[in-house]
Order: structure tokens, then C-alpha cells, then sequence
């Protein structure tokens, strides 16, 4: 293999910093050149070539050396003034687009090392010039360029295939928890466990079972007496519910926003809203505090109970969970949460129902208070119309939920693996263009 031939930039190329001031520039019909992904436009252009550009100050500023993008532009266009532009002086020795692919593909190697300074950082026209390029014939680069054009359009539709099946897999789980709070999931279960979904076992003997349970605790003084629910009509009622299930309001199914009252020493759980997912199944993560510290101020919750975060965007995002694993039992958190402690009933299939798309535009759609400080009120989270299934079927749809889950994670885990690989692939090709190709 013969060695490369280098040559410096600054023999191959004119470089001429850019004019246009990014704050005051006037948009207009010409692309003009940033530091970021994207153009933005000028009413006027600097350049009528095909170029190179380069950032000569830091992506991130703050003494660190980072270079996000070098661009390639061709035509009439504007350039930021602080970007420098590398135009080939001869097309017929040098392509501007292998230039491109070169200095974006090693950036990190032969660029940010030379940029200097502590607090603005930056890189130098000189700087640039000096910096050698392995310099082919120029056959050889449009080969090169081919090779890689047929390479990156083969990973776009790739990159494009696993986009589109990583939101099919979104919809998926969406369809599942759709299906199971409407009894769908289980209706081969139901048909082999007729006695589990009647008579005694109906929802609608859960219900008063829940309730019996809630005036013994309101008696005991262990909970507030609360204002009834309005019963459910017709209209509020989605969808059919299937043999041995019942309509209710979410709050009849336990305590909305309880208060625990423990010892002021006792070690508990905190749970600040960043520790809380949007993701399905992820458990919430907690930090340590005497409950004295934060039994004032902040939401009260207990192992197993339900919460949902009620303001926007957090809301939208469907952050919930149900807290298990808390330290002693019990814990406070954001009081930007909106929580129900089960009676009697399973807390991950109202976990499920809360996570519905449906639950959530309904919820949207009711949200008061100012943009960007939206919340969803209590009597949306309390009042919202819950199909209540028998406690089995609850439990056997939890079960089915969480292995549907299983599998949609793993089908998504793989698709996620070959968009990597793909990735991998073209820097692995980009590597042997420049590291072993000759000319």
C-alpha cells in the first residue's frame, strides 16, 4: 500500500473568515452559516462556492474545547463571523466535500486540540492552515464519496426503519394498556374463571367491600370523611365494560392525597419529580430524610400508592409510579403529585389506567392555571370514570400487562442495537476511506 501524500490546508485551500455578525443579520433569500445544526438566512451572501466551515469558537464556551459541527455549503451564501470558510483552490486537486467528510469525521482528533484559551475559547485561522490532510487523487475522492453516499443512504433508510418501528412500539404499549383497562387482554382468562367474576367476586361487591373499609378507617380517625362522588352517568362511560365489572369514580377505589402520620425521627423516603418517569414500569428512585424534614410542604405517600404528577409538562409525559421499596414504609416528594392510596385494590392496574392515553387528553383537556404553570385539578383525578374489574382479574391483567411489556421492551431493545450497529458500521467505513485507502 503506498503511503499517503499530505499537504497542508492552508497550500490546498483560501480561508477567509466569515462577515456576517449572527445577532444583527438580516434574514433574507441565502443561506447564512452558524455554529449550529441549521442554517438560518441572509438578505445577502459573502460566498459563491462550494466551502468548507468551520467554527472558530467552542460549541459550548465555559474553558471547554467542543466542536458540535463543521459544515459544507455550496452556492451563494452568508457566513457567521465567527466561522471561516475553506475553499478548495483547485476543484480538479481537491473536492470540497471530502474535505468536508474528512476534517467532520476527525474533528474531535485534529481540530479541537487546537483550540486555545480558557475562558473563550478558540481556533485560529493559522491554526487551521497548518493542519495536514491526507490528500488523494481526485478520482479517488469522488470514489470515496461515492462509497460513502451509497453507505449513508443505506443507514437513512435504515436510521428511518427504526425511528418508525421505535414509534410503532410506543403506540404498541399504548394499545395494551388501552386494551387491558377494558378488559380485552383477559377475556380468555374470564371464560375459564367464571367464578372468580361473580357473585360475591363481582366489582361491584370490591366496591362496597372498599367501602365498608373506608368508613371503619374514617371512624378510627385514620382518614378524612370526604364530599360523595357524583355518580356516573351514561355519557361518561367510554366503553362497555365486560361480565362482573363495574363503573366508578377513581377516588371511590381508595384515599386521595392522604397524610401519613409517623414519628418525626422516623428515616423515610424522598422524591423530588426528576426522580420519577415517564417510562413504564420504572420504579421511582429516592433519597433519604427524617421525616421532619419534609413532612411539611410536600406530597405524603406510602408504600404502594399511586401517584401522577398533575402539573404540565410533566403531566403530559405521563410521569407516574407506584412507590414501592420506600424506606420504612413511607416517604414525601414534589408536591406537584397527585396520589391515591388503594383500598383493597391492586395499585398497578390503576397504575395502568393512569397511564392510559385516554386518561391523559382528559386530563389535558381540563388543565387550569396560566401557560407553562397548567395543573390538573384534584376533582379531574378523583372524579375520573374507572372501569373497576374483579380483584383477580386485576391481578391476571397486571400479569399479562407486564409480560406484553416484557416482550415490546426486548423487540425494541434489538431495534435499538441494529440502529447502533448501523452507526458503528459508518464510522468503521469512514475509518478504512481514511486510514487505508491510497493512492
Amino acid at each position: 500500500m503506498a503511503d499517503l501524500n499530505y499537504v497542508k490546508i492552508g497550500e490546498v485551500c483560501t480561508i477567509e473568515k466569515g462577515s456576517t455578525g449572527l445577532a444583527k443579520a438580516l434574514p433574507g433569500k441565502y443561506p447564512l452559516v452558524t455554529t449550529g445544526a441549521e442554517c438560518k438566512t441572509s438578505w445577502d451572501y459573502q460566498f459563491d462556492a462550494e466551502a468548507v466551515c468551520i467554527p472558530l469558537v467552542s460549541s459550548t464556551g465555559h474553558g471547554k474545547k467542543t466542536l458540535n459541527y463543521v459544515h459544507y455549503q455550496e452556492g451563494k451564501f452568508a457566513l457567521g463571523s465567527i466561522l471561516a470558510a475553506l475553499i478548495p483552490k483547485d476543484e480538479n486537486t481537491l473536492n470540497a466535500r471530502y474535505l468536508h467528510t474528512y476534517l467532520q469525521k476527525n474533528k474531535d482528533r485534529v481540530l479541537v486540540p487546537l483550540m486555545k484559551g480558557a475562558a473563550n475559547v478558540s481556533l485560529s485561522v493559522k491554526a487551521i492552515s497548518n493542519i495536514e490532510i491526507p490528500l488523494l487523487s481526485i478520482q479517488k475522492q469522488e470514489e470515496i464519496l461515492k462509497k460513502i453516499d451509497s453507505i449513508s443512504n443505506e443507514q437513512r433508510d435504515l436510521l428511518s426503519e427504526s425511528d418508525t418501528q421505535i414509534n410503532l412500539f410506543t403506540q404498541l404499549r399504548q394499545a395494551v394498556l388501552q386494551e387491558a383497562i377494558e378488559g380485552k387482554l383477559t377475556a380468555e382468562w374470564r371464560k375459564q374463571n367464571l367464578h372468580l367474576i361473580s357473585g360475591e367476586n363481582h366489582a361491584s361487591k370490591l366496591l362496597k367491600r372498599i367501602q365498608t373499609e373506608k368508613d371503619h378507617l374514617i371512624k378510627e380517625g385514620k382518614i378524612r370523611k370526604d364530599k360523595p362522588l357524583p355518580s356516573i352517568t351514561e355519557d361518561e362511560k367510554p366503553f362497555a365494560l365486560p361480565d362482573g365489572w363495574a363503573w366508578c369514580r377513581l377516588g371511590e377505589c381508595g384515599t386521595v392525597n392522604p397524610r401519613n402520620h409517623i414519628d418525626d425521627d422516623l428515616e423515610v423516603s424522598f422524591s423530588p419529580m426528576k426522580l420519577i418517569s415517564g417510562e413504564y414500569g420504572i420504579n421511582p428512585r429516592f433519597e433519604s430524610r427524617k421525616w421532619h424534614q419534609v413532612k411539611a410542604g410536600f406530597t405524603h405517600f406510602a408504600e404502594n400508592d399511586v401517584a401522577i404528577a398533575k402539573i404540565t409538562p410533566c403531566f403530559e409525559n405521563s410521569k407516574a409510579c407506584v412507590f414501592q421499596g420506600l424506606i420504612n414504609g413511607y416517604g414525601a416528594g414534589t408536591t406537584e403529585l397527585h396520589v391515591l392510596r388503594p383500598i383493597v385494590m391492586h395499585p398497578f392496574f390503576i397504575y395502568i389506567f393512569v397511564k392510559t392515553t385516554a386518561f391523559l387528553r382528559n386530563g389535558e383537556a381540563q388543565m387550569t392555571g396560566a401557560c407553562g404553570q397548567k395543573r390538573v385539578p384534584v376533582e379531574c383525578f378523583s372524579q375520573a370514570p374507572f372501569p373497576c374489574p374483579p380483584l383477580k382479574e386485576q391481578i391476571a391483567i397486571v400479569e399479562r400487562v407486564n409480560v406484553l411489556m416484557k416482550d415490546i421492551d426486548e423487540l425494541k431493545q434489538q431495534v435499538s442495537e441494529r440502529k447502533e450497529q448501523s452507526e458503528l458500521l459508518m464510522q468503521l467505513v469512514l475509518r478504512e476511506v481514511f486510514e487505508h485507502s491510497h493512492a
